[in-house]
């Protein structure tokens, strides 16, 4: 029988939004978190992100019935429908033509998917093993540098999502990794990154590490990318210049088409393909390598599985068992019918403090639209702007503005009830793991509830929504459910937007007239730029 074709619309279109615009703002989240019937409110909007983690969105704006509506929304927009679609390899990246296959590097989650004559899942796990092997031998010694000692360093020479991803996983995972042995051997290689053209990040990086035993990592699917092949001249000036010979020190992760593939400049080539975009990359071999070298490949294979546990999740057509689903639809409402226009990631833990810059892009990339899948302009609002900073760091810099600014900003907390490093201090009766929660806490209720003063100077209107994800402690597979989760709710929200969340036409007109400054073809105020900026 034939599968029925799924229907794409607008999502003013949807009688579902209809409904939840004629309701409006409905609760008062200052009345419906305080007190016991707060408490109650707790225990019951909740979801298990598999066994590792937990969503809690007691403290946003709905009720059982904006619940329900949302799960109208769900249905009549087909998001699980579209999400199989995506994983079972239909051509959902409508601007590039392109399929979307980032879910099959950490599983199989419906039929084969046969592209480019190969069997997907088959080529990114050979890709995953090829990473693990070369990982192992440079851990064993089976491959050493020109005077026979080890490799003790990784520097990933990337851009976007090439550093992003890669480098707010491997920060999530470094005092974790250090804390497995007493010696701290359970760190395999310290991790670096080299990202911005700017000549001051590789000259910092460079300066910091020895390049006798150091591997570099070049990602660059096309080959051509022109900041990441700026750096990587500048990494082979280095090494030359210290006398060793680059082939011998640097590997390539690109695409089989590039010009870079198999090039006997790198001593080894690492595949990657058009159907993965960079802001989903991490679990491919673009964060494979790094990481497997930076903690061996078991602790990649334990992210990979706490990513897969929460793919499956996503599968669930109940938004109230689909944590992703239901924290995209949250921010829908918020977003379409509350108008809020941004989104604070505040994670309470100091080791995902790049994880809000790796979901900026991830948002902001994705679902950064005017346009819908079809070309066409939207009248609605579609991503909103991203932001965030550890907690509690964050209180004495930006929550000012997200407590008594005249714009209501959502946030989403992160938060464990056990630090990664397993050392604390006791300080007037309680830890700093309790002190550093306690602070979660009190700003969920704050943020919720506000506080009543006659001087208005110290009066907090509250309404303030926000979530917690919540875990035992930040291990690989957390780490993996995190990213998978993110993922998964911005995939969603694109859906529901009718977006192409897998393009980004966006980032191309300022390389286009980069270029053209660097040829010299530029006249009227391009050029006085220029030349303000010292160009020529």
């Amino acid at each position: 029988m034939k599968q029925k074709k799924i229907e794409w619309k607008n999502f003013d279109q949807l009688t579902s939004y209809q409904k939840l615009k004629a309701l409006g703002h409905k609760v008062c989240l200052k009345d419906a978190m305080a007190g016991e019937p707060g408490a109650t409110r707790v225990a019951k909007y909740q979801v298990p992100m598999g066994d590792h983690m937990t969503y809690s969105y007691a403290a946003k704006e709905v009720d059982e019935e904006i619940l329900n509506l949302l799960q109208e929304v769900a249905d009549e927009s087909k998001l699980t429908e579209k999400f199989a679609a995506l994983y079972n390899g239909e051509m959902v990246n409508t601007g590039e033509k392109r399929l979307a296959l980032h879910h099959l590097t950490r599983g199989q989650l419906g039929k084969d998917v046969i592209a480019d004559g190969i069997n997907k899942r088959e080529f990114y796990v050979s890709q995953q093993k090829k990473a693990a092997e070369f990982a192992e031998e440079i851990h064993s010694g089976e491959i050493v540098n020109e005077k026979g000692e080890k490799f003790t360093t990784v520097v990933q020479i990337g851009i976007g999502g090439s550093d992003l991803g890669p480098r707010a996983l491997y920060m999530s995972l470094e005092n974790w990794a250090r804390t497995l042995k007493g010696d701290g051997s359970g760190l395999k290689m310290q991790a670096r990154f080299i990202s911005n053209v700017d000549p001051d990040d590789a000259a910092a990086v460079l300066s910091q590490i020895d390049v006798e035993k150091t591997i570099f990592i070049l990602v660059s699917k096309s080959g051509t990318t022109l900041e990441t092949l700026t750096n990587e001249a500048f990494v082979k000036e280095a090494l030359e210049e210290a006398g060793l010979d680059p082939s011998r020190h640097m590997v390539v992760v690109t695409s089989e088409t590039s010009p870079l593939a198999g090039h006997p400049d790198y001593m080894a080539s690492f595949y990657m393909d058009d159907y993965i975009g960079g802001r989903y990359s991490s679990t491919s071999a673009v964060g494979g390598v790094v990481l497997s070298l930076a903690f061996g490949p078991e602790v990649f294979q334990q992210i990979l599985d706490g990513a897969a546990e929460e793919d499956l999740l996503a599968k669930n057509e109940n938004i109230r068992e689909n944590p992703a689903m239901l924290d995209a639809l949250v921010g829908v409402y918020e977003r379409n019918i509350l108008g809020y226009n941004a989104t604070a990631i505040l994670p309470y833990s100091q080791a995902l403090s790049r994880f809000p810059a790796h979901l900026q892009q991830l948002d902001m990339e994705s679902n950064g639209k005017s346009v819908n899948r079809f070309g066409e302009a939207v009248d609605y609002k579609t991503g909103p702007v991203i932001f965030g900073e550890p907690g509690t760091n964050g209180q004495h810099s930006f929550y000012q503005l997200l407590h008594q600014g005249t714009d209501i900003v959502p946030l989403q907390f992160v938060g464990f009830r056990n630090n990664q490093m397993n050392r604390d201090v006791e300080i007037q009766g309680s830890s700093s793991q309790q002190k550093l929660n306690a602070n979660v806490a009190a700003q969920i209720m704050a943020f919720a509830c506000g506080k009543d003063d006659d001087d208005k100077n110290s009066f907090f209107a509250g309404g303030r929504p926000s979530s917690i994800i919540v875990g035992e402690q930040l291990t690989p597979e957390a780490l993996g459910v995190l990213l998978a989760h993110f993922e998964n709710k911005v995939m969603f929200q694109g859906f529901a937007w009718n977006l192409n969340s897998f393009d980004q036409e966006g980032v191309q007109l300022g390389k286009v007239l980069a270029k053209k400054v660097l040829a010299g073809e530029t006249d009227g105020a391009l050029e006085a730029y220029s030349q303000l900026l010292g160009i020529y």
